[in-house]
This record gives C-alpha cells, structure tokens and sequence, in this order.
C-alpha cells in the first residue's frame, strides 16, 4: 500500500490539543481563528457568517478581541463598517500550528509546554505521551537508520 504524499492531519488531534492547552483557547475560537487567517481584513457579519457553524458562544468575538486574537484594522465612521484582522499573536500561533502539522516537533519542555508540568490532568498526561512518541516518529522520519 502506498502511503498517501502529504499527511498533515495524522496528528491534528495531539497538535490541536497542545495549542488549546498553550494558549487556553476552545475549540471554537481556533476554528473561528483558522477561518479568519486567510482573510485579509473582516467585518463582524463575516465573521458571524463562520461561527454560526460552531456551538453558540455569544461572547466569542469580545473574547477574542479582548484576548488580542483580533484586533481592530478600521474604526466604524459613519455608514463605514469596522474591519477586524487576526492579530500578529493570531498569527503567529497559527504559524506555529501549521509548522507542528508539517512536521515540526511539540516542545517538550514545561516552561514551553503546560502539559509538561507536575500537577496535570490524566488526559494531559496521555497527550504528553503521546507528544513524546509523535516526537520520536517525526526524528526518526528526519533521520531514517540505514
């Protein structure tokens, strides 16, 4: 069996889970965030027109424009809506999302990584082995023995 070129999303959930728990977002503020990275600058019907697809938060968007994800790009003037962007701190830790999904490894250190600390929850501890393993693979991939 041939192994498929790109696999991106064998380790979605561990990834996905280590960036909720780093930077204490939900589910539904990544999802919103993963939509809006592409768009250059959106208004708050564009992004309503998304989160109607997510479970029903309707402090989301004061969240995430509270909590630096977005920020401001144009005040409302007049009939002139405002426009929003994701923040250089949105960008950034979705750059960094997309650089563990092609591959990059998931720190293992806990000054860098809360699951890494003493007093975490079970689950915690099953990602963090599994982090530990995934990161084996990705060396192992990077340097194959002969």
């Amino acid at each position: 069996m041939r192994l498929p070129p790109n696999d991106y999303l064998k380790y979605w959930r561990v990834i996905r889970y280590f960036i909720l728990k780093k930077y204490k977002l939900t589910t539904g503020e990544l999802d919103v965030l993963l939509f809006l990275y592409s768009e250059k600058y959106f208004s708050k019907d564009k992004f309503n027109e998304f989160d109607e697809l997510i479970s029903w938060d309707v402090n989301r968007f004061d969240k995430l424009l509270r909590d630096g994800w977005v920020v401001v790009f144009r005040k409302r003037q007049g009939k002139k809506k405002a426009l929003y962007e994701v923040s250089y701190k949105g960008r950034r830790m979705l750059g960094s999302m997309y650089k563990k999904l092609s591959g990059e490894e998931i720190p293992e250190s806990p000054s860098v990584n809360p699951m890494f600390l003493k007093n975490v929850s079970y689950t915690d501890k099953v990602y963090r082995n599994m982090i530990i393993e995934m990161n084996k693979f990705i060396r192992q991939q990077r340097h194959p023995s002969p």
